[in-house]
């Protein structure tokens, strides 16, 4: 061995890695790891962050769990029986844990995770997403500050990869965030039912034990505190009231109000507004951010005034400054924000005023495109897996599937694995959604 890294020296959040000496042949494999990591895109980013650990930390499963993401929350990697388990719920209490550690971010130990109670290693990032690995283990010292560098690197181009999402990932994300949030109102009103239901039965002054009623009453009442606390929770990720959307977008923007001498006015959104799909506001700060800056960079301007209304069926933003009004809708800066608005069906349009400044206007509709979207030959589907993917579209199980194809359930789970991981799919639900806004039924 010719060179060795030095121990890393902590930044802020993140850490610096620094070499001396030749760049031995397990640094060498490293700095490949870390460029294939940068350059991931969002469906393989799982696979390329549990292959550059490996050599120093092995694991079941790896877990990636960001809210950036509403379409995709999990990115999954490892053990089949255990990341097709994993629950949104069961993610939230390892964060929880996670935060009242406080342990700079890191955190081991027993969890609930996949449907069962395993070792886990809980890692956090400066931009709130989770890492968890179950059944680490550990290869040498080394181990944990470079998950903690490979992470730091996996989250940022995660949240990079969401900013700049192309159209394909904006309408697929919308379409699998519906039927999510579909398919968890239909279990929550089943089990809300069956519940409710047995409250009636343990509160009737007909039977008998008080004590066992009443203790069961208690039981069920928490089950269904649960219950809806999920639903609510789930919501979340695919919806976001428009009041709170924007309070983001001003605290994403403080830096500059800070730092620019400029003037940056918000006009806050009715506080009862229709929420917003997690897509369109993500979208809408993004796109308010690089008018910002499009802006800024006018000579003269000194003011920039942005408000958000919504009118029940569309998001309207207005950004407006007080510069020379040589404001393009043609640059560079402008006709990117222009293809990103109409990826999600809206348009935008700029008025500039010589001597007054620029006024842009953009409405983003709040439910997804009517558009038909591209054929899915775009997902390299090998013929037999079309045939799946159209038999799941369907609503057929892994049985019903066998039969029709005259293939075992195990086959039937190989192309399976296959078709999420091409088409970006980390659930059978999500991999129906997309199946379906594609056009197979």
């Amino acid at each position: 061995m010719m060179g060795r890294s030095n121990p890393p020296e902590r930044v802020g959040a993140s850490w610096r890695l620094t070499y001396t000496g030749h760049v031995d042949h397990q640094d060498a494999s490293l700095l490949r790891s870390i460029a294939a990591l940068a350059t991931a895109p969002l469906l393989d980013i799982a696979h390329r962050l549990r292959e550059a650990a490996a050599p120093y930390i092995t694991s079941g499963a790896l877990v990636i769990f960001t809210e950036d993401c509403t379409g995709r929350p999990q990115k999954k990697a490892g053990d089949e029986a255990v990341i097709s388990r994993v629950s949104i719920a069961e993610l939230d209490a390892i964060r929880a844990t996670l935060v009242e550690a406080g342990d700079a971010g890191t955190w081991s130990g027993d969890a609930t995770f996949g449907g069962g109670v395993r070792p886990v290693l809980a890692v956090s990032s400066p931009s709130n997403a989770l890492l968890v690995l179950s059944d680490p283990q550990p290869a040498g010292p080394e181990a944990q500050w470079i998950l903690h560098y490979l992470w730091t690197l996996a989250a940022e181009r995660i949240r990079e990869k969401v900013a700049d999402a192309p159209p394909s990932y904006l309408i697929e994300s919308r379409a699998a965030s519906a039927e999510r949030l579909r398919v968890t109102a239909e279990l929550v009103d089943q089990h809300s039912t069956t519940l409710e239901t047995l409250l009636a039965a343990l509160r009737s002054p007909s039977l008998e034990d008080a004590a066992a009623r009443t203790a069961a009453t208690d039981v069920a009442a928490r089950a269904l505190v649960g219950l809806r606390t999920l639903s609510d929770r789930t919501t979340g990720l695919v919806e976001e009231p428009v009041a709170s959307a924007f309070q983001r977008l001003r605290e994403d923007l403080r830096p500059l109000m800070g730092f620019s001498g400029i003037d940056v006015q918000f006009i806050e959104p009715p506080v009862n507004g229709r929420a917003l799909p997690g897509e369109v506001a993500h979208a809408a700060r993004a796109i308010v951010r690089g008018l910002v800056l499009a802006m800024v960079d006018q000579q003269g301007v000194r003011r920039i005034r942005t408000q958000w209304d919504c009118d029940g069926v569309n998001l309207l933003i207005n950004v407006r400054d007080d510069g020379p009004g040589e404001l393009s809708a043609s640059a560079p800066a402008m006709a990117r924000l222009v293809q990103r608005v109409e990826a999600l069906d809206g348009s935008m349009g700029v008025d500039v005023m010589p001597g007054w400044g620029a006024d842009v206007a953009v409405a983003i509709p709040l439910d997804p495109p009517a558009r038909p979207l591209a054929d899915v030959a775009q997902w390299n589907l090998g013929e037999r897996e079309v045939e799946v993917l159209q038999l799941l579209a369907a609503g057929q199980r892994n049985r019903g599937i066998a039969a029709k194809l005259h293939i075992s359930e195990n086959t039937v789970k190989f192309h399976l694995r296959n078709l999420y991981r091409k088409i970006g799919a980390s659930s059978r639900t999500e991999a129906m959604a997309l199946a379906h806004s594609n056009g197979l039924r």
